[in-house]
């Protein structure tokens, strides 16, 4: 056989085989091939919380159906903005994805104009996962049954309610602000370093109430040690059928949920996205991982990608427009 034509074949292979080799290093692997590493899910909180634990179970769930390890990875600070940045610097490549809730991507825009991040712009939604409903509880002696009936005495005792707030601008703190506004009457916040030490004084007879999210304050609600008024939510808890929410009190507008959701970096391959988002869907169907979360005091929610950033950018409208008109600054 001619050498020559033997050496054009070969440098012709060797041609292909390097330019294919090129594409594998630096070109996005084929979406059948999604995942085939392991994936790292940042939590912006310490572990031992609500959203640590919320992640975890879903993690769990997501890793045995895309057949990768899903790991969590705690990167906590400056309500979610630390885990929020390292996100939307990641490679948009699917294996670094972000469990954010509100404080994060929906009320950190309203204070900080300096983030190092934009929710909308470096963000692609996988979907929402999870909401912890927020209730308005109250010292167990207090003569009140009702939300309508705790404004009445705001009306008329002389000396102000007492609400526990974990910050300024927190979920706690922005329920209420709005109970307020609907109400038309005045409470007087009373900063904590953490929920814990506010459900401690609250039972103590030491605040007159605290807006907590389910989780929080779900095994001293059930054992009398405090009463729930009414929910946050648009609808009533599945945890919580009893307690009515404001809205159905009379006060409109009065919705503060403390959500939860995935995002990955923008850029992030829609195949990788639409993998995903059907992991998250079908791990939250699981009814073992319902059944755990729901135990835990948290109802979850999933949603499409397309659902989960319609409802964020209303989030952020929502919660910038009540920051400015309150005057509401940072700590």
């Amino acid at each position: 056989m001619n050498t020559k034509r033997l050496s054009l074949r070969w440098l012709c292979a060797s041609a292909l085989a390097g330019a294919a080799c090129l594409l594998a290093l630096t070109g996005p692997a084929p979406a059948q091939d999604f995942p085939n590493r392991p994936m790292h899910l940042i939590v912006a909180f310490a572990p031992g919380g609500t959203a640590d634990f919320t992640a975890r179970m879903i993690a769990e769930k997501m890793a045995t159906l895309l057949g990768q390890p899903v790991v969590v990875e705690n990167k906590p600070g400056a309500n979610g903005a630390i885990g929020a940045e390292y996100v939307a610097k990641s490679e948009p490549d699917g294996y670094t994805l972000f469990f954010t809730t509100v404080g994060a991507v929906a009320i950190n825009p309203a204070f900080r104009k300096d983030l190092p991040y934009d929710p909308l712009k470096d963000f692609a939604a996988i979907g929402k996962a999870a909401v912890n409903s927020t209730m308005l509880v109250v010292n167990a002696q207090l003569p009140v049954n009702s939300a309508r009936e705790l404004a009445a005495l705001a009306k008329q005792r002389p000396n102000p309610i007492t609400i526990g707030i974990t910050g300024r601008g927190a979920i706690s703190d922005l329920g209420r602000l709005l109970f307020e506004s609907a109400a038309g009457i005045k409470l007087e916040a009373v900063p904590y370093r953490g929920a814990a030490p506010a459900l401690t004084d609250l039972i103590g007879g030491h605040l007159d109430g605290l807006f907590g999210d389910v989780p929080t304050v779900m095994a001293q609600v059930r054992a009398g040690k405090i009463k729930a008024l009414a929910a946050t939510s648009t609808g009533r808890s599945d945890i919580f059928p009893d307690v009515p929410t404001f809205v159905e009190q009379g006060f409109a507008g009065v919705v503060a949920d403390n959500w939860a959701g995935i995002l990955a970096p923008a850029g992030t391959p829609a195949p990788a996205i639409a993998k995903l988002n059907a992991a998250l869907v079908a791990a939250l169907d699981d009814p073992a991982v319902r059944q755990r979360l729901h135990n835990a005091g948290t109802v979850p929610a999933p949603s499409s990608p397309d659902e989960f950033s319609a409802y964020l950018r209303e989030e952020l409208a929502r919660w910038g427009k009540l920051i400015e008109e309150k005057g509401i600054k940072p700590e």
